[in-house]
C-alpha cells in the first residue's frame, strides 16, 4: 500500500506518479489527465481538477500535496528582464532569469545553489556550493515563471526556449537534470521541444558524451580561452580536461546530433583573451576539429572585486569580424539584466548581499 504521509507531487516524473496512483487503484489514463492538469495548466489545487471522480480527488488529498512555490525577490530591469529569487521547502533559495523579447522569450535556470568551479571572471563560482537541486527544483523555476507572467495558454505560449546557464554547472548534476528534462520535455504537460533547450557546461567530458546519446538538447560550451595555458589560468576546470579531450567530445556531440549547432560561449575580457591573435587561434581551434558550431561573443559584466574589464566596443566588433571572414558564425550577446545583477556571471550577487546587509542590521 502507498505510504499515509503525503508525498510531494511535483516530485514524480510522469512513470513514477502513474505507478504511485496503480497502487492506489488509479487507471492509466487517469494519470495522463492529472498530469496534464498539473503542467499542462499549471493547477497546484486538486479541488480544481474537474475530470476526476470526487471520491478520486479525497484518495489524491490524503496521499499528495502541492509544494508552495514562492518567490522571495523579485526584481525588474528596465528592459523588461525578470530576475527572481525561488525559495524551497528547506529555505534555501536559488535566482532566475526571464528575458522577454518580440517572438520569444527565454528563462535562464539554475541548476545548483552555488558552484564549486570558480571561474575567475564568474561572480556566481565566488559562492560556495550549498546543494545540488533536486529535479522538482530545477522544473519549479519553470513552472514560478509561467506563474508570474501568466503563460498558460497552449496555444499562445509566452515562454519558449530554456538555457541551463543559471548558478551551478549543469553537468555536475547530471542525473537530477535528467530526471527534470523528463517532465520538461513530456508533450502531456510542459511540452518543451529539446531544440528549445540548451544545456551549458564548463567542459565535463564525460557528461558531454553521455548528452550526446542520451539528452540530445542543444550544447554550448563555456570555453572564455584559446590555449590551455590561458585556460587554466582563468577556468581550473582545464586542468582536468584540456582544450584537445573538449573537442573530441564536441566532435562526438556533432556526430550524434548532426542538426545541432555547438555553442561556444566567449566572455571578452580587455587585455586577456580579445586580441587579434586569439581570434585566429580560436578558428584554428575549431576547423582542426571540423565542428559545426557558432561562437557567441560576450560582454564581460562587472562586480565588485574583480580585476578583470570588459573589452572595448571596438575589439569586440573586430574579433567578430575575424571570425566571420572565416566563414565562422560569431555573434555578439546583448546584455540583458545587468542593472539588477542579473546578466551572465552574475547571478545571486545582490541578493546575497542584501540578506547579508539585513542580518547585519
Amino acid at each position: 500500500m502507498f505510504h499515509s504521509k503525503k508525498n510531494n507531487i511535483y516530485n514524480y516524473t510522469k512513470s513514477q506518479l502513474s505507478l504511485a496512483l496503480d497502487s492506489l487503484g488509479f487507471k492509466n489514463y487517469q494519470t495522463n489527465q492529472i498530469w496534464g492538469w498539473i503542467y499542462a495548466k499549471g493547477i497546484n489545487d486538486f479541488d480544481k481538477i474537474t475530470n476526476v471522480s470526487k471520491t478520486n480527488i479525497g484518495i489524491l488529498k490524503e496521499n499528495f500535496m502541492f509544494e508552495n512555490l514562492n518567490i522571495s525577490n523579485l526584481k525588474e530591469s528596465f528592459d523588461g528582464t525578470l530576475k527572481f529569487l525561488v525559495k524551497f521547502i528547506d529555505n534555501k533559495e536559488v535566482e532566475s532569469v526571464y528575458i522577454p523579447e518580440t517572438t520569444r522569450s527565454t528563462l535562464c535556470i539554475s541548476s545548483q545553489i552555488g558552484c564549486t568551479l570558480s571561474c575567475k571572471f564568474c561572480h556566481t563560482g565566488t559562492q560556495t556550493l550549498v546543494r545540488n537541486l533536486e529535479p522538482n527544483e530545477i522544473v519549479a523555476q519553470i513552472l514560478v515563471t509561467k506563474n508570474l507572467i501568466n503563460d498558460w495558454d497552449q496555444k499562445n505560449r509566452k515562454l519558449t526556449n530554456l538555457v541551463f546557464m543559471g548558478m551551478g554547472e549543469p553537468f555536475f548534476n547530471y542525473d537530477n537534470l535528467a530526471k527534470a528534462l523528463e517532465v520538461i520535455c513530456d508533450p502531456d504537460g510542459l511540452n518543451f521541444a529539446k531544440k528549445r533547450i540548451t544545456i551549458s557546461t564548463s567542459g565535463l567530458v564525460p557528461e558531454i558524451l553521455k548528452c550526446s546519446k542520451e539528452l540530445k538538447t542543444n550544447l554550448a560550451i563555456s570555453l572564455h580561452a584559446t590555449n590551455d595555458k590561458l585556460r587554466n589560468e582563468i577556468m581550473g576546470i582545464n586542468k582536468k580536461y584540456p582544450l584537445h579531450d573538449l573537442f573530441s567530445a564536441c566532435q562526438i556531440y556533432n556526430r550524434e546530433n548532426p542538426d545541432q549547432k555547438i555553442t561556444f560561449e566567449y566572455v571578452m575580457l580587455s587585455g586577456v583573451n580579445d586580441s587579434t591573435d586569439n581570434a585566429f587561434e580560436l578558428i584554428k581551434l575549431i576547423k582542426k576539429y571540423n565542428l559545426n558550431c557558432k561562437v557567441n561573443l560576450i560582454p564581460f559584466n562587472p562586480w565588485d572585486g574583480c580585476n578583470f574589464k570588459n573589452s572595448s566596443i571596438n575589439n569586440l566588433k573586430q574579433f567578430q569580424d575575424i571570425l566571420k571572414k572565416n566563414n565562422l558564425i560569431a555573434t555578439i550577446r546583448k546584455t540583458r539584466g545587468d542593472d539588477v545583477m542579473g546578466a551572465c556571471g552574475q547571478l545571486k550577487s545582490s541578493s546575497e548581499r542584501e540578506r547579508k546587509k539585513t542580518k547585519q542590521n
